[in-house]
């Protein structure tokens, strides 16, 4: 599987999990001009596997660890790698994406791509030494049962002795959340999580509780002299723009907590409302002034997004902003420490912030309305540190907990405020009065995700500041953005790195006439964009404020345009989508709960709601999918997908 492009190392593993035994998976250049890597690469392995008939926790449930071609390149933010399998959550296709050092090492280790089949006999540890695949007994070293970052700790001690000195090496481990197979148990690398959609559950079913992988292979790149140039230039140009080097090193994600708040688009009280009257005292300012030791990052990161807290005299990562917004004003909690301690213990079990704080609101209002007598209420925070690990171990309350608030709306009722999409939580953003993210939690592949659903808030105030209630270009803008965040995952880069796509002055003088110009026509220039989405490859040209196209041609030696970048991006998206019909995804469900859709957030504007219908009819169009949201085999075909 010898490759011609730079920054691939040519190899992807087939791993049968239940007979020990290691393959190559057939993976060709032409794989990589039209999948990439990453997520997108997942989704086309899984496209060839699955049939809709396999369940999540089944030997037929194949985990993919992919990396991207800019993962170890030198490129900005470029240590992401990607976690895709069925969800136990949602019980479609799912991708993780974190983080951390593993995808590097993995890399290191003369690995693109990791596939996993089967299950492990009994509780097991892999070890990855430059493709070698060693396998070892979790319980007799002791590390099944133990919380993350014991179990890290641990691991190392373990390769230490064995290799008689320490070595650099990447690592996965799962907490008791997913040896127990809560709903939305995560993977931890470090302390970054491959956090949503129940990915540590899988991996709990399999019994496979950790995975090491170190080597020592280099990753080449096409043009060194250029690439090396480029990455300068690109580091300098984030650096310098306002949002990747100022608010983001700055105050982190959490610096958006303010901003939300004065748009009322924060998450409070199970969203029934967009505001906090105590923000203040779990917002970013506050964070930084009074917790913050030191800002951290990833691998090659210039942005250093991550808080440094100390949390009962350790130093920890800090909380970001779900974790801020939904254990603060979503549950009516203003006790920043509580979040700071809540926010490490949920990592430490394994646990999805996101999912876990929505699923305890749901469970408060269920307790409020009279559905569910479970003793939990907004604003009283005493024993929620226990009942986390009542979940994670699934001990009394905690075992209904585990399963997440759909399936307890559905036992119990009140499925208009199980704030959800598809099984999966909503993000920290009340889209209410930010109706183009409303449209995009819910036509999201994985389900409620503001990242996949293309985060369309960016517009809608946390960046420009266009009309937040109109549905006009909204479908055609959601497409866009989701089509080039998901070929940013599918490089192996961060997110946030297509924050510097708008350029610098219109965040920095948002009451300069250019600015307000731009937020003006936004709504109008729907029929731009759809003329964009439909023909992307005559955008034969390279854009100043995009460095990941050039980025593309230097590191890998692979043509890219901005036009081939977001058809790649288009028809990742598009074959995510087509797998999950497989599993019965229709329109209907593509929703959102009835909160959000039929109740006006501010009783006197009915537009204060999210117009969903309207604009999923305009983005199935836009998209080249059925009124019923099922890609056409024409639009297939025209992806190369068919």
């Amino acid at each position: 599987m010898a490759t011609k492009y730079g920054g691939y190392m040519g190899k992807v593993v087939l791993l049968d999990l239940s007979t020990r035994t290691a393959e190559d998976y057939p993976w060709t250049d032409e794989d990589r001009e039209k999948y990439i890597g990453g997520k997108i690469m997942a989704a086309k392995v899984l496209s060839d596997h699955l049939t809709g008939k396999e369940q999540p926790f089944s030997e037929e449930n194949w985990i993919v660890i992919s990396t991207g071609p800019l993962t170890g390149t030198g490129a900005p933010s470029s240590s992401r790698f990607d976690l895709s399998c069925l969800s136990p959550q949602t019980g479609i296709l799912t991708s993780s994406n974190c983080g951390g050092s593993f995808g590097y090492y993995l890399k290191k280790a003369g690995i693109d791509a990791l596939i996993l089949k089967g299950r492990c006999e009994k509780h097991t540890w892999l070890e990855i030494d430059n493709g070698r695949f060693i396998f070892h007994d979790a319980d007799a070293d002791g590390l099944w049962g133990l919380r993350t970052t014991e179990g890290q700790e641990k691991l190392e001690s373990l390769l230490t002795a064995k290799w008689g000195a320490r070595r650099a090496f990447g690592k996965l481990m799962i907490g008791p959340g997913g040896e127990n197979l809560v709903l939305y148990s995560a993977v931890l690398s470090g302390e970054r999580a491959a956090g949503r959609a129940g990915v540590g559950a899988v991996f709990g079913w399999k019994n496979l509780k950790a995975v090491s992988v170190t080597g020592n292979h280099e990753v080449k790149v096409y043009d060194p002299v250029k690439n090396e140039k480029w990455n300068r230039k690109w580091f300098k140009y984030l650096r310098k723009h306002p949002l990747t080097g100022n608010q983001l090193p700055r105050l982190g994600t959490a610096g958006l907590v303010s901003a939300m708040q004065m748009r009322g688009i924060l998450a409070t009280k199970n969203y029934s409302a967009g505001r906090y009257e105590k923000f203040e005292f779990v917002n970013g300012e506050t964070l930084a002034e009074e917790h913050n030791i030191v800002n951290k990052g990833c691998l090659t990161c210039p942005i250093k997004c991550a808080r440094t807290v100390e949390v009962q005299g350790r130093k920890v990562k800090g909380p970001e902003l779900e974790t801020l917004v939904l254990l603060g004003g979503g549950i009516c909690n203003h006790d920043l420490e509580k979040i700071l301690l809540w926010n490490a213990e949920l990592d430490e079990l394994g646990l999805d912030t996101i999912s876990c704080a929505s699923t305890i609101a749901y469970a408060m209002e269920a307790n409020e309305k009279g559905l569910w007598d479970n003793g939990l209420v907004f604003g009283k925070t005493e024993g929620i540190t226990e009942l986390f690990d009542d979940i994670a171990h699934r001990r009394g309350i905690g075992a209904e907990l585990a399963e997440g608030s759909r399936r307890l709306s559905k036992k119990y009722g009140g499925e208009d405020f199980a704030i959800q999409s598809k099984g999966l939580e909503l993000a920290a953003y009340e889209p209410r009065r930010a109706v183009g993210q409303g449209l995009g939690y819910a036509v999201s592949n994985r389900g409620g995700c503001h990242l996949n659903g293309g985060y369309l808030v960016i517009l809608e105030g946390l960046g420009l500041n266009t009309n937040p209630l109109t549905p006009h270009a909204k479908a055609d803008f959601t497409m866009l953005f989701q089509d080039l965040m998901e070929m940013i995952s599918a490089t192996g880069q961060c997110l946030f790195t297509s924050y510097a796509f708008f350029p610098g002055f219109l965040i920095t003088r948002p009451g300069g006439i250019v600015t307000r110009i731009a937020n003006a026509a936004i709504p109008f220039i729907g029929w731009a964009l759809r003329f964009m989405n439909k023909f992307p490859l005559a955008l034969e040209l390279h854009l100043p404020v995009f460095h990941q196209t050039k980025g593309m041609c230097y590191a890998v030696g692979m043509k890219m345009t901005f036009g081939k970048y977001i058809r790649c991006g288009e028809r990742g998206y598009t074959l995510d989508r087509w797998v999950s019909t497989r599993f019965g995804i229709r329109a209907k469900d593509d929703s959102l709960p009835k909160r959000l859709t039929d109740v006006p957030q501010d009783p006197s504007d009915p537009k204060t709601r999210v117009p969903l219908e309207q604009m999923k009819k305009t983005y199935y169009r836009a998209r080249g999918w059925t009124q019923d949201g099922v890609p056409t085999e024409r639009t297939l075909k025209k992806l190369g997908i068919l």
